[in-house]
């Protein structure tokens, strides 16, 4: 990827790549999910992210990439209310704020909308990192893609960043103790196992970072 932006209507595009990635591993989640809360995981991630390239198309303004964001992360919201949709919304919405007024996302406006994006998250969640959720996945990768993008990275570079961030969050997840939903009752099966919300996290970076490279 040599471009330095994304502009705002490249925003159905670059999520199209997680709507690809959640299409494919919708079972692996679901299953992860069965262990440990209400199995329907990847069916939620396939259905939110497959509805949301047309959501931004549909609310595209080309001038501000934050208004299109937001926007679409309050219809997403509407299609899928489970927890985790609205927490995926939550985090788009908030994620949007960033971006508010920019025609085009540069390499430190990415980091900011993954900052956002964590900040969405823990505000809807209650949730504080450590608590074994999404949260331990995104926050580590927005910190990652900070630093990538102050020492100059590119939006490919801050990209990576963001993914090995978040794999890194979901590697500590295995010993975290889950506190939330029927995951706390199933909480002597979390040890070892990855949660599968921080997954689901990773997966949506590695959705981004594919489609971003063809943009």
């Amino acid at each position: 990827m040599s471009m330095e932006t994304i502009r705002a209507e490249q925003l159905p595009e670059l999520f199209a790549g997680a709507a690809r990635v959640f299409d494919d591993k919708k079972d692996e989640l679901c299953e992860m999910d069965a262990r440990m809360g209400d199995g329907d995981l990847g069916l939620t991630m396939q259905k939110g992210f497959g509805a949301l390239p047309d959501l931004l198309r549909g609310n595209l303004e080309i001038q501000d990439a934050g208004k299109t964001l937001m926007k679409a992360g309050m219809k997403m919201a509407g299609v899928v209310p489970s927890t985790m949709g609205t927490l995926m919304a939550s985090g788009i919405m908030e994620g949007g704020k960033v971006l508010k007024a920019k025609a085009e996302i540069k390499p430190a406006d990415l980091a900011g909308f993954l900052e956002g994006f964590a900040a969405g998250i823990q505000k809807r969640g209650k949730c504080e990192p450590g608590d074994r959720t999404i949260l331990d996945a995104m926050q580590p990768a927005a910190e990652a893609a900070r630093r990538e993008a102050e020492a100059g990275g590119s939006l490919s570079a801050v990209l990576d960043a963001a993914v090995a961030g978040a794999g890194e969050g979901v590697e500590a997840t295995k010993t975290m103790v889950p506190k939330f939903g029927k995951a706390a009752v199933h909480a002597a099966k979390a040890a070892g196992v990855p949660d599968q919300g921080a997954v689901a996290g990773k997966y949506l970076l590695e959705g981004l970072r594919e489609a971003a490279g063809s943009l």
